[in-house]
């Protein structure tokens, strides 16, 4: 198993990133901040390149290969958001990418991962291991294989947004950060302890797919089937090796959101904050409602890591036609 990232490793690569990956908002909102009796601070990360955190990790591990790796290309499995990421970084980067992505994926997510360049090779999820899928390309073409959060340089890149978050707004009483296999939590972790050791944090995700809920209270990584889940973001199966070993030492708790309260999420989001914020983008929201009567009071991050949603889909989560008149502000 490669060594664990540390903090130091999240500060090389916000250097690495600088002047490529976008620092992005922190939005407030007073509704918010009465609602749950707390001060909330949401690191927009719907505003990212890609539309998504992932950016962060992709770029950091991909500007890190040989120069035969760059020129052997890279090879990278995912729902949407690290496809795209893989594919715009490579762009830049000057590097081939392939993508293995599932047959149901967003078609936005699609077809901005192949106007990145990639080439997209399709599978399905339920039936297949996108993880064998991925390592018989990497085998068979001689590409490097970069996982979507159970690598090094993925967990340091992604720990530069809550980085960002903390050195802008000051230290955090917690921080609530959407879970899939774990890579941004992970990564946000690690720059919580070293710049406000007395932050609390939790990661949220699909209640259908509470592996890493699971996992940390039974102090092992537990395997899951891909659950069914508008939070397409968080269909992982299990945690990664890295990212437990950080979840497990470093992480409060894990909390779970149904479907029904992602959308409530969203809804928030667009009707209060005026943003656009994917299902699993929603998670740390949605989970934050939980944990508001442990809170009041209290200083809180929170991570929205994406907002890369079809419009029809968006539209019919929120209950309101795509063709349908616009809402008056």
């Amino acid at each position: 198993m490669p060594v664990p990232p540390a903090y130091d490793d999240v500060r090389s690569a916000a250097e690495r990133l600088r002047g490529h990956a976008h620092r992005t908002p922190v939005l407030t909102s007073r509704r918010v901040d009465a609602e749950l009796g707390a001060t909330v601070f949401f690191k927009a990360e719907n505003f990212q390149r890609v539309g998504a955190f992932k950016f962060r990790g992709a770029y950091n591990a991909l500007s890190r290969f040989t120069s035969e790796q760059a020129r052997a290309g890279v090879v990278a499995y995912s729902s949407g958001n690290h496809a795209q990421a893989v594919a715009l970084a490579a762009r830049l980067l000057g590097i081939p990418a392939t993508i293995v992505m599932p047959l149901d994926a967003p078609a936005s997510k699609v077809e901005a991962t192949k106007g990145y360049g990639a080439r997209v090779v399709a599978y399905d999820r339920y039936t297949q291991d996108r993880e064998e899928i991925g390592r018989s390309l990497a085998a068979e073409h001689g590409l490097t294989l970069v996982p979507p959060y159970d690598h090094p340089d993925v967990i340091a890149g992604q720990g530069t947004a809550a980085m960002e978050l903390i050195e802008e707004v000051g230290a955090l009483d917690a921080l609530v950060v959407p879970l899939g296999g774990g890579g941004l939590l992970a990564g946000s972790a690690l720059a919580a302890r070293a710049l406000a050791p007395g932050c609390r944090v939790y990661g949220v995700e699909p209640e259908a797919g509470n592996d890493g809920q699971r996992s940390l209270r039974s102090g092992e990584i537990v395997h899951i089937a891909t659950p069914r889940t508008i939070a397409d973001g968080a269909q992982t199966t299990h945690l990664g090796e890295l990212t437990f070993a950080i979840i497990r030492r470093e992480v409060t708790d894990v909390l779970t959101a149904t479907d029904a309260e992602l959308v409530a999420a969203m809804r928030t989001f667009a009707a209060t904050m005026k943003v656009v914020v994917e299902p699993t983008g929603a998670l740390g929201l949605a989970g934050l409602r939980t944990l508001a009567h442990q809170l009041q009071g209290r200083r809180v991050g929170v991570v929205v890591t994406g907002g890369n949603i079809d419009v029809d889909r968006y539209a019919a989560l929120l209950g309101t036609p795509a063709t349908g008149t616009p809402a008056t502000r």
